[in-house]
This record gives C-alpha cells, sequence and structure tokens, in this order.
C-alpha cells in the first residue's frame, strides 16, 4: 500500500475523493467517485410465505444471528410468513437505535440457506448483478457510512412502533464511495479481503481471551469448595492437610459503606467515578471510566478507596465486581465493601464474591422488581467458607496473576481492534464525518 495526499485538486478546483492509503497496483486508477445506493442496489419486499426459512435477529455492530443462538427459542411466531426473506449477500437495515449506531445497522447476511427478519423494524436490499462487492459494501455500513448519511432526515426522538422512522428513498440516495474506472470491482475486493485479514487476526485474539476466562472459571470452580462441601476439589500442596474451611456469615467479616456525598461538590467532582455501566459482567475489568464532573453526575454516591471491593447491586446475575486501584465514588447502585478484620483478605473478597456460590445466593436473594437487586441484609447473610489467611492470599494471589495474563492479552485484542479502525479510516475516502 502507498500513502497519499488525502485530497488533490481537479479541474473543476474540487477536492478529490481518494484514500489516504491505497494498494500499490490502484494507485494510477484516478480519483473515486460516488454513486447512489439505489444505482447499486434495490429494496427487497419479498416476503417469507411457504418458503423454509432461518429467523434472525441482530446484534448491533456483530451482525445477523439466530433467534434460536439470540433467545435460545423462535421469537416470530404468526408474524413469520410476512418476514422479509433474506438470500446470501442481501442487506438488512435494522432501523433500531442504539449507542454504536444510533441511525439504526446494517448487516450482511452470509448464510447460504434462506433468512428472514421482521418486516416491522427492517429494510432489505440487495446488490444489482456485480455492480459492487458485498463484502467491500459491508465494511462501509460497520463503519456508519449510512448512520452519517441518514442522521440529518431523522427526527430527534422521532419513532414508529419502537422504529426510527427512516424512508426508503433516504436510504437509497446514500451516497457509496467506490474506486473509479474499469478496475473497481477488484479494488473493492482488495480493501475487503484486507480488512478481513485484520477481523481474523482479531477473532483468534477474541478466541485466545475466551478460551482464558474460560480456564479461569474452571479453575476458580476447583478452587472453592462446591455446594455441601467444606474443602476445596484442588489446594495448594502445603494446605492440602490443614482440614475443612470454616463456615462464617459475610455480617460477622464484611463492612459495607454508609452515608453518601454530593458528587456535584468538591472535592468529590473531580473524582473518578464508577456506575454499573463501567464494570465489565464476570470480568471485574473497569471501562470508560470518568469524573463525576464529565459525567454529569449529581445524586448522590459512596467514596471508596484501594482497600474496597465495588459489588454492583442490581441485576446481580451480571455478576459485576471490581477492585479499584484509585480513590474514588461510586454509584449508589454499588456497595463498596471491604474485609472488617484479619479473618479475611481484600484479594480473596474479589474472588469470593466473583464464585459461582455467591453468584448463586445473589440470584436466589434479589428483590424482584423491573430491575432485580441484592439488599445489605441479603448480601450480608451470605454463609462463606474461608480458610485461612495465608491460603486465601495463596488463592488470590494464583487468581491475581491469571487475570494479570488475561488483561495483556486483552489489550493486545483492543490493540488490533483499533488498528483496524484506523485501517478502515485509511483506506476508504474520508466524508460526512462528524
Amino acid at each position: 500500500m502507498t500513502s497519499k495526499v488525502k485530497s488533490k485538486n481537479t479541474m473543476r478546483g474540487e477536492a478529490a475523493l481518494e484514500p489516504e492509503l491505497r494498494f500499490v497496483e490502484f494507485q494510477h486508477e484516478g480519483p473515486w467517485t460516488t454513486v447512489p445506493l439505489a444505482s447499486v442496489a434495490k429494496i427487497s419486499t419479498e416476503k417469507v410465505r411457504d418458503n423454509t426459512c432461518i429467523p434472525m435477529s441482530i446484534t448491533s455492530g456483530v451482525g445477523l444471528v439466530s433467534q434460536m443462538e439470540k433467545f435460545g427459542r423462535i421469537i416470530a411466531g404468526t408474524a413469520y410468513k410476512n418476514y422479509l426473506l433474506l438470500k446470501k449477500h442481501d442487506f438488512a437495515y435494522n432501523k433500531s437505535a442504539t449507542k454504536e449506531y444510533p441511525e439504526g445497522f446494517v448487516a450482511l447476511y452470509t448464510g447460504e440457506e434462506l433468512a428472514a427478519v421482521p418486516n416491522s423494524i427492517f429494510t432489505c436490499f440487495r446488490i444489482k448483478g456485480d455492480s459492487l462487492s458485498p463484502q467491500y459494501l459491508n465494511y462501509l455500513f460497520l463503519g456508519n457510512l449510512h448512520g452519517r448519511w441518514l442522521r440529518k432526515f431523522i427526527e430527534v426522538g422521532a419513532r414508529a412502533h419502537g422504529s426510527l422512522r427512516v424512508s426508503n428513498n433516504d436510504l437509497m440516495a446514500l451516497p457509496v464511495p467506490v474506486p473509479a474506472g474499469s478496475n473497481s470491482l477488484e479494488e473493492q475486493q482488495r480493501i475487503a479481503d484486507c480488512l478481513n485479514s485484520a477481523d481474523a487476526l482479531i477473532e483468534v485474539q477474541r478466541r485466545k481471551v475466551d478460551s482464558m476466562r474460560a480456564h479461569k472459571k474452571g479453575l476458580m470452580q476447583q478452587l472453592f469448595p462446591q455446594e455441601g462441601q467444606t474443602q476445596p476439589r484442588l489446594r495448594f500442596p502445603e494446605f492440602e492437610e490443614v482440614g475443612d474451611w470454616r463456615e462464617i456469615s459475610l455480617g460477622q467479616i464484611l463492612a459495607v459503606a454508609s452515608g453518601q456525598v454530593d458528587p456535584t461538590k468538591m472535592p468529590y467532582r473531580s473524582l473518578l467515578q464508577i456506575g454499573s455501566e463501567n464494570i465489565e459482567a464476570n470480568t471485574g475489568k473497569l471501562v470508560n471510566v470518568k469524573t463525576a464532573g464529565e459525567k454529569g453526575i449529581a445524586s448522590g454516591n459512596y467514596v471508596f478507596d484501594e482497600e474496597d471491593i465495588l459489588y454492583s447491586k442490581i441485576r446481580p446475575a451480571l455478576n459485576k465486581v471490581a477492585a479499584p486501584d484509585f480513590n474514588g465514588i461510586c454509584s449508589a447502585d454499588i456497595y463498596p465493601v471491604r474485609p472488617s478484620d484479619d479473618r479475611l483478605l481484600r484479594g480473596y473478597l474479589l474472588y469470593l464474591l466473583l464464585s459461582d456460590n455467591f453468584l448463586e445466593h445473589a440470584r436466589r436473594n434479589s428483590e424482584r422488581g423491573k430491575i432485580p437487586k441484592i439488599n445489605r441484609v441479603a448480601l450480608l447473610s451470605y454463609i462463606a467458607l474461608i480458610p485461612e489467611p495465608r491460603e486465601q492470599q495463596r488463592i488470590a494471589d494464583c487468581l491475581t496473576s491469571l487475570d494479570d495474563l488475561i488483561a495483556a492479552e486483552d489489550r493486545k485484542l483492543d490493540t488490533l481492534r483499533t488498528h483496524k479502525k484506523g485501517l478502515m479510516q485509511q483506506l476508504f475516502p474520508q466524508m460526512g464525518r462528524g
């Protein structure tokens, strides 16, 4: 690939449409152009009727997935025959707003079997002949080309039956950047192949991280006693003859923070603020952390420091537990907890709260409502099995070392994703940004 100036003047004195990076074999092909989506694709209104199809749903940023895979069942019901039919390389535009794709998400169907999506929230279209590479167009949609175009046509909050009001005419008027010249299709496919290779590397790394997390989960199941047992199945050699672990309620060894502060006032406004949304489920990873002032937090918060563990009390099935290494404040939906005496170590407490046994206790004792949550009484009533502090430390050190390895691989995954994002920004001309 070669790097070239972003734009140059045409005969009319306008900026030429060109990507920042271009493969060597196409660098003399001249500027790119744009074509309306309607000139290379057509709306598909074909219904399922009597065809046998796989009912699909969508995961924004990922793509189409079968309803069985996503929900564990088929939710199509009697509406199935009116679903829109999808064939290989058809596109499905889901008119539901998400954080990443507020103007909706467009997915490419790559399966060999016929599929179908609800006609109520999807518009489907397919490429005319061989005018455009489906994979190339798909990467443009992943980069939210359609969103930057459609946002000017969508009124804030404009929804019809839960979906965005987007006309087919506005969608099909979308300007699609394409390489000009006789080798356009070849260049499109070269770009798609390059990005597909990046995706393959990302997938390999994602599976590695998932495998390590699965290994950690299995290890924890062996390092902590199972239901009805008083010893773990796996024990470090120096503790094999120590005997059974002790039963003790968390209320005897755990302190829960009380008393809230005003996050709009100093010094709390300048402290990092943790909400449940900042704690990754099952892993304890903190994400997108900002100060209370940056987030505009106004309701009462708890203060925490490096001696606390943060336990999210809402939707306990999500298993959101974190061990911060800084001072800050947290949402009232989070309990800052810490050992109340030397019978319990902080490092062990983190993994105890992440364990399957405690997770099951939290599920069983959640208050039923629109948003399940566990109260202080239920939290402190948990009967924990606790080894001596030396063994606690050994378990915590083992799992912390594994967490460090997982975090290192997770950073590699983030780096690959960042590289792909940068590559996409350079392989496609910049148009309609902002």
